[in-house]
């Protein structure tokens, strides 16, 4: 691979604003993808899996780099040449690459294999709650979670089926595969921009990971239902719903971000899915107005997103020991308030996308010792290191009385 200045120069700006002024990785990508409108396919590319590359794997590239995690200019560069050095690409003859150490890079990188948490990039509180959590799995799961993710797709059954999907999507140029145990899912071969293609506009597809499309299915709804989505976010396990109820009987989705239900507005618009009402929790009437309302009730929970690092790699950095002990006290009251949205009789799924246990099964575990009108029917796991798609925990509960 030869390297070209102004895309490099495009990766170095981008990792400044990622590194030092805390933006998100993927919003300063789909901005310094706009930049040049001469740049092709293969540039965007490694422009975009270079930015996620260096993100990934900040603390071992800053080891190996010496930089000591004060990102100049100068570092930022150092930290590109650590990259580069790694991926075996011969350096170009540009001042910044004058003199670099190419063996002792390699060497560096040889002697961090022993620390699991230089070796895996990651905070030392990070690893040793993942050791504590988890014991030896934890060796496993995060190595999994530093594997950049498959583009999946969740074929919209409202539209389309999944063998329609795919020679429509070939026509398009774009290569996908069937992905056995999950019924409307769609691998793409190669990383491809499948939101300027007409069949998305059509609402032909979601782009929704395989682990995230188990839950709604998890939830056993039949059309005719009325079901809640308590925290629907912009709704891609509610336009799930929708689909599994033919569109028939209503989805509530609620959430507490009202700019979040407008892009599911648009969302169910484009997916043709029209049992879906959202609802703005802004204040506590609006939860007490639905109490022994539901057939079925859908909690995907906010939690610390550890099971989708693979997606997000820059969360590793942003998340606080605090924040995770504060969403689990969270999590018990949204628990404790939303399922009092079921009817007797009714079930309710409590997911996350985390693979600490005590957010997922003792949570629910908590939850079921204070209520004896609940009991657990099934739970699932779902582990990135078994699965190559990313870590889920779902609960289905019933209310007995």
């Amino acid at each position: 691979m030869r390297l070209h200045r102004n895309l490099v120069l495009a990766v170095i700006d981008s990792l400044n604003y990622i590194y030092n002024d805390g933006l998100y990785a993927d919003k300063v990508v789909e901005k310094t993808l706009k930049r040049d409108t001469r740049w092709g396919a293969r540039d965007r590319a490694f422009i975009a899996e270079t930015i996620y590359d260096c993100v990934r794997w900040k603390r071992l590239y800053n080891e190996i780099a010496g930089t000591k995690n004060h990102f100049s200019q100068e570092n930022l560069w150092k930290i590109f040449t650590v990259w580069a050095t790694l991926k075996g690409i011969s350096l170009p003859d540009w001042k910044q690459f004058e003199g670099t150490p190419v063996r002792r890079l390699k060497g560096k990188f040889d002697e961090f294999q022993s620390n699991r948490a230089i070796r895996e990039s990651i905070p030392d509180w990070l690893d040793e709650m993942g050791v504590k959590e988890l014991g030896k799995q934890w060796d496993k799961e995060i190595e999994a979670l530093n594997q950049p993710a498959s583009v999946i797709l969740r074929t919209n059954t409202l539209k389309t089926t999944k063998k329609i999907l795919h020679k429509a999507l070939l026509e398009e140029e774009i290569g996908s595969e069937f992905v056995e145990g999950y019924p409307d899912a769609l691998k793409l071969m190669e990383r491809k921009n499948v939101f300027r293609t007409d069949i998305f506009k059509q609402g032909f597809f979601e782009v929704q990971d395989a682990s995230s499309q188990l839950v709604a299915a998890y939830l056993d709804v039949k059309p005719g239902m009325r079901v809640i989505d308590a925290c629907a976010g912009a709704g891609g396990k509610a336009l799930h719903l929708a689909a599994l109820m033919e569109n028939k009987g209503q989805i509530i989705a609620l959430d507490i971000y009202g700019n979040k239900l407008k892009e599911l507005k648009r969302r169910a618009k484009r997916a043709g899915a029209h049992n879906i009402e959202p609802r703005t929790i802004d204040s506590t009437k609006v939860i007490k107005k639905l109490y022994n309302q539901a057939d079925r009730v859908l909690i995907d929970s906010p939690c610390s997103g550890l099971g989708v690092l693979r997606r997000n790699p820059d969360a590793k950095w942003k998340l606080q020991p605090e924040f995770i002990e504060n969403i689990k006290k969270t999590q018990a009251e949204i628990l404790e308030s939303y399922s009092k949205f079921l009817k007797i009789g009714g079930k309710m799924v409590y997911a996350t996308c985390s693979i600490l246990p005590s957010e997922n099964e003792k949570q629910v575990q908590a939850f079921l010792k204070t209520h004896d009108n609940f009991h657990l029917v099934k739970e699932k796991k779902v582990s990135p290191a078994k699965s190559g798609f990313d870590g889920f925990y779902m609960a289905l509960m019933e209310r007995t009385a």
